[in-house]
């Protein structure tokens, strides 16, 4: 098997256990993945210049087009999740400027 053929699965397993971290809520999981898969696209980036065969790139589409579902499905897990952790910060921080205007701090 050639080697841009086993990256491009090295990185789609990464994907698929991103994608399970998600979806059972591992979000600490999840970024240690997340930073494993960042760092095999650079050194994909590297690597991946020379042309393929008809094969190769049919092969390449095929797994490119599943890290594309597991990106989507990630994000219909995490973005939801980060809007909600977001709306907690924002109220924590209206908290505790209230807090300060109503002791007398600024």
């Amino acid at each position: 098997m050639n080697a841009v053929i086993e990256n491009y699965q090295f990185l789609s397993g990464i994907t698929g256990k991103m994608r399970e971290a998600a979806a059972l809520g591992e979000w600490d999981h999840l970024v240690d993945l997340e930073k494993q898969c960042s760092q095999r696209v650079q050194l994909m980036k590297q690597q991946d210049t020379a042309p393929v065969d008809e094969a190769t790139r049919r092969q390449k589409a095929e797994l490119i087009r599943k890290i594309l579902a597991d990106d989507a499905a990630i994000r219909s897990k995490t973005e939801p999740w980060m809007a909600q952790l977001q709306r907690i910060m924002q109220s924590t921080h209206k908290e505790q400027q209230l807090q300060r205007a109503y002791s007398g701090e600024f």
